[in-house]
């Protein structure tokens, strides 16, 4: 995120030195994006931050991708993968694959526990809290999230969850190759956030203070990069344990670090005529976008139609994820309350038969959903396999495959 923070006790110059209290020095780390050419931060540690005293490898949950063939819609109804025993899983090693691509993997999780220290080597991770709350440590500082946050952790940042109170953390994470940013269209060439930007920087909320815990022989979990040819995916996990508590930050600068925004603080653009997705835009990574849903006025023409038009999503598939109110466009189709809808390019999707008339006259949608188009082909991973439900892609016919 491209403006600026700073956290605790930095230097007053960069790259100089900065004593501790019994005149020993801190340990200067940059955290940086793109090979030093893009957005950083510097953290002042007590401790060495690349030691390590072992390694071992971490077995990831199931990472195996099948295609979606044949080519049809799908609905994944993820609350079929909430078990009786979410108290004991944690929101990092209990997440379940939904689907994926060579981009971007989408996972969800209910849970109870707290989860190991973690950090993804992979990319940036958009962790959408559908429901429960949870105190978010990171080497950066303390975030809570609660019901509707986007949690943004950049790339290789160490941290972890707790949930907090009685209820269950059911968290949609969005798993990135690539870095997470908010569109391009609605950044200055400075990298400020315009007037006609559906949020600004007052909606985004970064940790306020320095979180210092001590420790020794702490471990960490670390998903990287590996060898399509070891781990079918591409993406394999190693276990380090580190001498010192990697928590251990001073304090920090820069313009990268984690951040909180609250779906509820999305402004939504309307207008006289139905408007295209892209108004509904987020985030974007590499081959990829991040879109939501949120209740709004709806089209104000006397002769609209409210819900959106039938339409062929030629280079991308639509996974949208449905995490409140009432979404018209989908009555009686079986959507509902934590479900996905997969519509993949090659295959026209619209409304539910009947959904347009309906929808004539309505002005407005109580409707909250999480879409991601992606501009390549998702497969399913075993949690969406698990969780499908076979008759969606039916259901604009009225009938299934004949016999």
């Amino acid at each position: 995120m491209a403006f600026y923070r700073r956290v605790g006790d930095v230097p007053p110059k960069r790259h100089t030195q900065h004593r501790t209290a019994d005149g020993g020095l801190h340990y200067e780390e940059l955290m940086g994006e793109e090979g030093f050419s893009s957005d950083s931060s510097l953290l002042y540690h007590l401790g060495v931050p690349s030691a390590i005293v072992d390694a071992t490898p971490w077995e990831l949950p199931d990472q195996t991708l099948t295609e979606n063939r044949p080519l049809i819609p799908r609905h994944l109804a993820l609350h079929r993968l909430t078990g009786d025993d979410w108290k004991a899983v944690d929101p990092v090693t209990g997440r379940r694959l939904v689907l994926g691509n060579a981009d971007v993997r989408i996972s969800y999780v209910v849970a109870g526990e707290t989860s190991p220290l973690y950090r993804n080597a992979v990319g940036d991770e958009c962790v959408y809290v559908e429901s429960g709350s949870a105190t978010v440590e990171t080497v950066f500082g303390v975030l809570q999230a609660v019901q509707g946050d986007y949690v943004l952790i950049p790339r290789a940042t160490t941290h972890r969850w707790i949930p907090t109170g009685s209820d269950p953390l059911r968290l949609y994470a969005i798993e990135a190759n690539s870095h997470i940013a908010p569109p391009k269209r609605y950044l200055s060439r400075f990298g400020q956030l315009l007037e006609h930007a559906p949020y600004c920087e007052r909606d985004l909320h970064g940790p306020a203070e320095p979180f210092v815990v001590e420790g020794t022989e702490v471990e960490v979990l670390v998903k990287h990069r590996g060898s399509a040819r070891s781990s079918g995916s591409g993406i394999t996990g190693t276990r380090y344990v580190c001498p010192t508590h990697p928590f251990d930050v001073v304090g920090w600068d820069g313009c990268l670090y984690p951040y909180t925004f609250n779906i509820a603080d999305f402004e939504p653009i309307t207008g006289r005529l139905h408007q295209p997705p892209p108004v509904h835009q987020v985030f974007e990574g590499t081959n990829f976008v991040i879109c939501n849903f949120v209740p709004r006025k709806v089209d104000y023409h006397p002769l609209s139609i409210p819900v959106p038009y039938y339409h062929s999503n030629v280079d991308s598939d639509e996974i949208m994820f449905y995490c409140g109110g009432n979404y018209e466009a989908r009555k009686g189709s079986g959507i509902g309350q934590g479900s996905i809808s997969l519509h993949p390019g090659g295959h026209s999707h619209g409304p539910q038969p009947g959904a347009v008339e309906r929808s004539l006259g309505v002005e407005f949608f109580d409707e909250l959903a999480v879409m991601v188009d992606t501009f390549r082909p998702m497969e399913l991973g075993e949690g969406g396999i698990a969780a499908e439900d076979d008759a969606y892609a039916w259901t604009w016919a009225g009938r299934g495959p004949a016999s």
